[in-house]
């Protein structure tokens, strides 16, 4: 189904909308391992396309993320300290400085995504590695806040193309049991779980926040 909606895009909407769809869908398709998405990235950034084409009015997640997370911190927002997942070249940091927070750190598996987000200089550290079951470099209960992935103590703001709880075999029937469960065990509390219009291209997204207990 994914394929067909992808195909569906490119077809009615020729020209850059059209290839820039197709080049996120590259990242994203069915089966697509860790490290191919990875390289997929990498040669994104490489070839100098990824900001062009995901800029803001085909992708708007990094400002709604940024502003829900904004609508929780509405204090002291310069000593919140915030690790921005996935953070590639730093879509979401450039947001989270508009509104005045200052203390943030990257993760993202594509160093030549990095490379790019420590140009801009939003970051005063970052960390190249997966989010997945071994052990991050970092110390627990570190952050106030981690946006899109992460679970240390304060607030986690998950933001995501809702199509994809469908359509992502990792997430369908497992992603939101599982954050259920999390929150059954008091690991956390769901505090809103938001559709936003528009989030990529035509696509709605899903913006989950909780709080971490």
């Amino acid at each position: 189904m994914a394929e067909e909606k992808a195909l569906k895009f490119t077809e009615e909407n020729a020209g850059e909308d059209g290839e820039a769809y197709a080049a996120n869908f590259s990242a994203h398709r069915p089966g697509i391992s860790p490290a191919e998405a990875t390289a997929v990235y990498d040669n994104w950034a490489k070839m100098g396309l990824y900001e062009q084409d995901l800029c803001p009015e085909r992708y708007t997640g990094p400002a709604i993320a940024a502003n829900a997370v904004g609508n929780f911190f509405q204090q002291d927002r310069d000593k919140v300290l915030i690790l921005d997942t996935a953070s590639g070249t730093g879509f979401v940091g450039e947001e989270l400085k508009k509104l005045g927070f200052e203390r943030l750190h990257a993760l993202d598996p594509s160093q030549e995504m990095l490379k790019i987000a420590r140009q801009k200089n939003i970051y005063q550290k970052d960390y190249c590695c997966y989010l997945d079951n071994n052990r991050l470099p970092i110390d627990d209960d570190v952050y106030d806040c981690a946006v899109i992935s992460g679970g240390m103590g304060g607030l986690v703001c998950i933001v995501m193309r809702e199509e994809y709880l469908q359509h992502v075999a990792e997430y369908r029937d497992r992603l939101e049991a599982l954050m259920k469960e999390m929150e059954v065990a008091g690991t956390w509390k769901l505090h809103s779980r938001t559709i936003v219009p528009k989030y990529s291209f035509d696509n709605n997204g899903v913006v989950f926040m909780f709080v971490v207990n």
